[in-house]
């Protein structure tokens, strides 16, 4: 009963907060902090779902201006727990076909996340150079998914190197987001789904590092993640089980 009457809260609570936050774009159509400000009601669901959310920024992160943040892509959830951690002016990058999704479509638009269409490869590499150019024109910061896709438990996927290539355009750090596990720790049945951490590390620059060093920079950003995902994992109480390396 719990399942069913929290399954029922949560998706009434994200179609309000979509509603709400599609009638706050309109009077400021793709504002700069529009993403910010939904993503922090959004990850108040968490709540609902028996989650404590604990976000560690580092100084060194706090007002650093514009930036590609890379994070690990768990799950469906994620739209609940990883919001916690969305720092202002920053917007996401999806496909195109979000915006045909009811209600959450229309919000992930509105708010002002950059939509691009992956099913046309000469459009998908100009991606890069657009999401660089928003960048630098507007001053935004960028969250990126760099696995490409959920791990649904299976750790941490390779990186693809489309995030990297756009910091390093657009000449910003890259900022990596660490989830601790989150694969089996939500049981809607459950009263207390216990704790989340998110912590964002130091900030990587590039240093006008050449093309051919795109791919080491994204392993050896995959590895100090993978580091980082275990030992939140362990100290949340749901440990990480290592089943794939670099």
């Amino acid at each position: 009963m719990l399942a069913i009457i929290r399954f029922i809260v949560m998706t009434l609570a994200l179609v309000f907060i979509c509603c709400a936050a599609c009638i706050y774009s309109i009077l400021r159509p793709f504002h700069r902090n529009n993403v910010y400000h939904t993503s922090h009601y959004l990850s108040k669901v968490s709540t609902l779902l028996g989650l404590t959310i604990e976000v560690r920024i580092p100084e060194s992160i706090k007002n650093i201006g514009p930036a590609v943040y890379i994070c690990n892509h768990q799950n469906s959830y994620d739209i609940f727990t990883v919001s916690a951690a969305v720092q202002p002016s920053t917007v996401s990058v999806g496909k195109k076909s979000l915006k045909w999704i009811p209600f959450f479509g229309q919000m992930y638009w509105l708010t002002g996340n950059i939509l691009i269409d992956r099913s046309n490869s000469s459009k998908a590499i100009n991606t890069i150079a657009l999401t660089a150019k928003k960048i630098t024109e507007k001053e935004l910061s960028v969250w990126l998914f760099p696995e490409g896709t959920r791990s649904n438990g299976k750790g941490l996927l390779p990186f693809k190197t489309g995030a990297f290539r756009t910091a390093q355009q657009a000449n910003v750090p890259i900022i990596p987001v660490c989830v601790s596990n989150l694969h089996g720790k939500i049981k809607l049945g459950r009263w207390n789904n216990g704790k989340l951490i998110i912590e964002l590390l130091e900030p990587i620059y590039f240093n006008n590092q050449a093309k051919e060093s795109i791919r080491e920079v994204a392993n050896t950003a995959h590895k100090s993640m993978l580091v980082k995902i275990a030992e939140l994992s362990k100290e949340s109480g749901n440990e990480l089980i290592l089943k794939n390396k670099v």
